[in-house]
């Protein structure tokens, strides 16, 4: 994953590019019948049941809006949620909490539904090594965010992005002409580059984890659309030669099966691009 700068950065352009595109020259509903210093107070309600994820973000969120309005946490991020709990208040300028509600309410019913659904997978998980991973099957311009809640919900971070990890997957390997040569290739780019991370290889088949094996300097390999079968042989081929990941469209009722083959990851797109949005709403009190 990326640096805690980077992605402190990545949060930044998030708010910036959301309050651009919600209230562009102003929010002219509030600024019409609101008095510019009218000061009111919200309660973020939920009407639902999981995780919450979001709350530090919609802190965030009402800083950049206005750095004077107050926010008063009664529940964390991470935290179990039912209908009629209240996570935090807000109070200060009416107008400012008015700018600030669609999009904390956008972030946190997203990232809220995505931490719920990785506590359920990392739940079926317990007792286990294996570890869920997420992909970058994310939504555009938003992928911190969703990161950020897979790790409130209890996973664990694939790569970022393109740049922060190296995988090479079937098209890279029919591209590059093989295995062997994609991975040769590759290290070569990188240390021509003075470049320094890790190389995740995907295999189709046993034989090509036996030829992911003879050479160095992999980090983790892919194993893909593999039956429980044929996982358990890859894992006991692989051994402690490098870290393992299960992946290709597991779902709730084979992730624990998977994890019993002893791979040390499973990763999961639907983490994020299969859930539906958390309840909650942003009453004026």
């Amino acid at each position: 994953m990326i640096s805690k700068e980077q992605f402190d950065n990545e949060l930044d352009l998030i708010i910036k590019n959301a309050i651009r595109e919600d209230i562009g020259d102003g929010d002219h509903t509030s600024l019409s019948c609101i008095p510019a210093d009218a000061e009111g107070k919200a309660r973020l309600l939920v009407k639902d049941e999981g995780i919450i994820a979001g709350v530090e973000f919609a802190k965030l969120v009402f800083k950049y809006i206005d750095a004077d309005l107050q926010v008063e946490t009664f529940i964390n991020d991470g935290e179990k949620v039912k209908y009629g709990d209240i996570v935090f208040h807000v109070s200060g300028k009416s107008q400012s909490i008015l700018m600030a509600e669609r999009l904390v309410l956008n972030a946190m019913q997203r990232m809220s539904a995505i931490a719920t659904k990785t506590a359920f997978f990392a739940d079926l998980l317990k007792g286990t090594k294996t570890k869920v991973l997420d992909t970058r099957k994310t939504t555009p311009g938003i992928r911190a965010l969703e990161k950020w809640a897979v790790k409130i919900g209890g996973g664990e971070n694939h790569r970022f992005a393109l740049y922060d990890m190296v995988m090479i997957k079937d098209n890279h390997i029919d591209f590059a002409g093989g295995i062997t040569a994609a991975i040769s290739k590759t290290k070569e780019y990188l240390a021509e580059k003075n470049i320094d991370i890790k190389i995740i290889v995907e295999a189709r088949s046993v034989d090509e984890i036996k030829e992911i094996l003879s050479n160095k300097g992999v980090y983790r390999i892919l194993i893909d659309n593999f039956n429980y079968e044929d996982t358990r042989k890859a894992v006991a081929l692989i051994g402690d030669a490098c870290l393992t990941e299960s992946s290709g469209g597991i779902n709730e009722d084979t992730i624990r099966k998977y994890a019993e083959c002893g791979v040390d990851f499973i990763s999961s797109g639907a983490l994020t691009h299969s859930v539906y949005n958390m309840d909650l709403s942003l009453k004026a009190l």
